[in-house]
């Protein structure tokens, strides 16, 4: 990551009126259909949630405003994004793995196999927090949520997901999300725009 200068960049205004707010998240809410996800899940034996973070990562790539993030009050600029997950690690307790997004699925599912399992076992953290801008997600994949708002500690500014379990219809599967992101680093058409991109990510991958 290198550090620029937000007045060349199109944050500048936002990170003159947001950079030193109180609160500067915002959180949105969607629904999903992950009905496909669901289907290539069982049918290709690939783990779900690998599955979602892949589509947050191919979003998130497509919009440009998460290759910038405000790290310690300053306006940083990334080549590559990353998706984290928190794993369950062999003390019982939950460990931070963040993955390099490889647009090529087959890759980035190596990758996650790969990795979540050293960090299960090691018990230590994976980060790349250093080379790229990270996506943090959480899944309560147990339980039914409606919704969550993360919490802002004023020392991570990263954009960050949580969802619960997914819910089956009749006719589909869906699943409730929530995005919260620093307003400096986007707007919330920049956010809608992701989130829209996110599904059609779902609908398309086979």
């Amino acid at each position: 990551m290198k550090e620029v200068n937000p007045q060349t960049t199109t944050r500048a205004y936002a990170f003159e009126m947001w950079m030193n707010a109180p609160m500067p998240m915002v959180t949105f809410f969607k629904t999903l259909d992950v009905s496909n996800l669901v289907k290539i899940s069982r049918k290709k034996r690939l783990k779900f949630n690998m599955l979602m973070c892949y589509c947050i990562g191919m979003a998130a790539s497509k919009v440009k405003e998460f290759y910038m993030l405000p790290v310690s009050g300053k306006l940083m600029q990334f080549d590559t994004v990353a998706v984290n997950t928190i794993v369950a690690n062999s003390f019982g307790e939950v460990s931070s793995c963040d993955l390099p997004f490889n647009d090529d699925l087959q890759q980035f599912n190596d990758d996650y196999l790969r990795l979540t399992q050293q960090v299960a076992q090691s018990c230590i953290d994976h980060d790349l927090s250093r080379q790229s801008m990270v996506i943090g997600t959480s899944a309560l994949a147990q339980y039914e949520i409606d919704g969550a708002v993360g919490m802002y500690s004023g020392i991570f500014n990263n954009p960050f997901m949580i969802w619960g379990k997914y819910k089956r219809r009749w006719l589909k599967t869906t699943l409730t999300v929530s995005f919260q992101f620093h307003h400096t680093q986007m707007d919330g058409a920049h956010a809608s725009k992701f989130l829209e991109y996110i599904q059609k990510e779902i609908d398309k991958i086979e």
